[in-house]
């Protein structure tokens, strides 16, 4: 999030935030971490929505490996070339990946699968480490999260013993 969004956010959350008519140093840090703690919050739900959809090309991709497999059994089998699917042709195309192109044809042998999966695997071992990467963050900004509702609950409990304090001493 760039500052300036942040900065905006901030302004608006504040707004949004109501903790009664009081001006109190106290209340208004309380105030301040609850903004900063819903911040995080919306950070920590941005990258979950990131890490959902990455989980579902993880998942496509590992389709892609066992079909790719299964051709590259079949080849071995009947010691014969089998073709590439559309659909996978597709899946490589879409995301850049290479694969064997020995015959300008997609045709493959056994020893050709090997290349094509090696492909694959090494695409889903990026993806897998951008999950990591984004878990990391993730659990990063829901630290941040709860200390500042740590902060926040601690001032409000502070101001409203020192109201106390007040109230008993009129």
């Amino acid at each position: 999030m760039s500052q300036i969004n942040a900065t905006n956010s901030l302004s608006q959350i504040m707004a949004d935030i109501d903790l009664g008519p009081t001006g109190s140093l106290q209340f208004m840090f309380a105030k301040l971490q609850m903004a900063q703690s819903q911040i995080c919050k919306n950070e920590a739900e941005s990258y979950m929505k990131q890490i959902e959809t990455i989980q579902e090309e993880q998942a496509e991709t590992a389709e892609m490996i066992e079909l790719a497999r299964k051709l590259q059994d079949e080849a071995k089998s009947k010691d014969k070339c089998t073709d590439m699917p559309p659909e996978m042709v597709k899946f490589f195309e879409q995301r850049g990946l290479s694969w064997e192109e020995t015959g300008g044809d997609k045709s493959h042998n056994a020893d050709e699968w090997d290349y094509n999966l090696k492909s694959l695997t090494n695409y889903q071992e990026q993806i897998g480490n951008k999950t990591q990467t984004l878990m990391i963050y993730l659990q990063d900004f829901i630290g941040q999260y709860n200390s500042y509702q740590e902060g926040a609950m601690s001032a409000i409990s502070s101001a409203t013993q020192t109201l106390r304090s007040i109230a008993k001493g009129q």
